[in-house]
């Protein structure tokens, strides 16, 4: 059974530069949205479950994503960790007709 979403809209993808992650509040979740140099979007949790480092502050690349405290790596496809660390949740992210970013979260 898949979860029900409700779609946030949590800002323009002109504020988002290629290579980066920002953090944003969607619902009463922190989401970082990272677009990549390809212009792919990916969106987790903003907090590291290992210390609450800023996921949205780490080096990604098109496939991980790096936490700046203390370097554990998650995948940016499913969120799982590898090295060890519990995995971040991953959220559906897009573009809308409007140019923002919308990111679903489960209701």
């Amino acid at each position: 059974m898949t979860a029900h979403l409700v779609e946030y809209r949590v800002g323009p993808l002109t504020e988002l530069p290629l290579g980066e992650g920002r953090a944003y509040v969607a619902g009463g979740d922190m989401v970082a949205v990272f677009r990549l140099r390809d212009g792919s979007l990916h969106a987790v949790s903003a907090i590291c479950p290992h210390a609450g480092g800023p996921i949205a502050d780490g080096l990604a690349d098109a496939e991980v994503v790096i936490c700046p405290l203390h370097q554990h790596i998650f995948d940016l496809t499913t969120g799982c960790s590898k090295t060890g660390q519990p995995p971040l949740t991953v959220y559906p992210v897009r573009v809308d007709d409007e140019g923002e970013l919308v990111v679903g979260v489960p209701a």
